[in-house]
C-alpha cells in the first residue's frame, strides 16, 4: 500500500478532529500530486463547472468551505472569478492554499460549528470533499445557508457512502419543506477515477425566506 493510499485511508476512517488534523497536516504538501495527478480526483472539477453555469457574473463573491490547498479556488480564478474566500480545519491545508495566490481571504474555521462569518455574506457557496466519512456531516449545511445571499447558491459534494449513511437526502428536503433552499439539481458524479468511488453533486438556490435564518 502507497503512502499516499495510506493517508487517504487516515483521512477516511478519522476518528476525531484530531486524527482528521494530523492527517491533512502530513499530507498538505503532495495533497494535489497524489489526489488529482494519481488517483484521478475530479469532484471539485465537476462542481465547479455546475457552479459556473449559474452564476450570472464573473464578479461574484464566493465562498470555498473545506478548500484544502486551493483546487476549487485555482479552477474558479482559471475560470475569470477573482472574490474567492477560503475556509479551511487544518492551517498546514491552508498554507498551501495561500501559496496559490487566488483567495481574497483565507479562513481557519470548524464547519461544525458556527463561522465567524456574517449573514448573508456571500453570492455562491461552494464545498467539496468535505461531505464525507470522518469529515463534515449534513448539520452543517444550515450554516451555508446562512452565510448566502437569498438568490445564491449552495453547490456541494457528497461521497456515496456518506450520503446513504448520513441521510443527505432527508437533510436536503428538509431544508426545502422550511422555505430556505430551492434543490436545483443532484446527481451522481465520478468522485475518484482510481478506486472507482462515485458521488452526488448538489445545487441548491437560497430563498428569501432564508434570511431570517434556518
Amino acid at each position: 500500500m502507497s503512502n499516499r493510499r495510506e493517508i487517504h485511508d487516515r483521512v477516511l476512517q478519522a476518528a476525531d478532529k484530531g486524527d482528521l488534523a494530523s492527517a491533512y497536516s502530513e499530507w498538505a504538501s503532495t495533497y494535489d500530486a497524489d489526489l488529482v495527478d494519481e488517483m484521478g480526483y475530479r469532484a471539485f472539477s465537476i462542481a465547479s463547472d455546475l457552479l459556473i453555469d449559474q452564476l450570472q457574473s464573473s464578479g461574484a463573491r464566493i465562498l470555498d468551505a473545506g478548500c484544502g490547498t486551493g483546487l476549487v479556488g485555482s479552477y474558479l480564478t482559471r475560470a475569470g472569478y477573482a472574490s474567492i474566500d477560503g475556509l479551511d480545519y487544518s492551517a498546514d491545508m491552508l498554507a498551501q492554499a495561500q501559496a496559490k495566490s487566488v483567495y481574497t481571504n483565507l479562513l481557519q474555521g470548524d464547519m461544525t460549528t458556527t463561522l465567524a462569518i456574517p449573514d448573508d455574506c456571500y453570492d455562491a457557496v461552494i464545498c467539496v470533499g468535505t461531505f464525507t466519512l470522518g469529515h463534515v456531516g449534513p448539520g452543517a449545511l444550515g450554516e451555508l445557508v446562512r452565510v448566502t445571499r437569498p438568490g445564491g447558491y449552495v453547490c456541494f459534494t457528497v461521497r456515496d457512502a456518506a450520503w446513504l449513511q448520513h441521510e443527505y437526502a432527508r437533510h436536503i428536503d428538509e431544508l426545502s419543506d422550511e422555505g430556505l433552499w430551492e434543490l436545483l439539481e443532484s446527481r451522481q458524479a465520478t468522485y475518484i477515477e482510481e478506486e472507482g468511488s462515485m458521488g452526488q453533486v448538489v445545487l441548491c438556490r437560497v430563498t428569501d425566506a432564508a434570511a431570517d435564518g434556518p
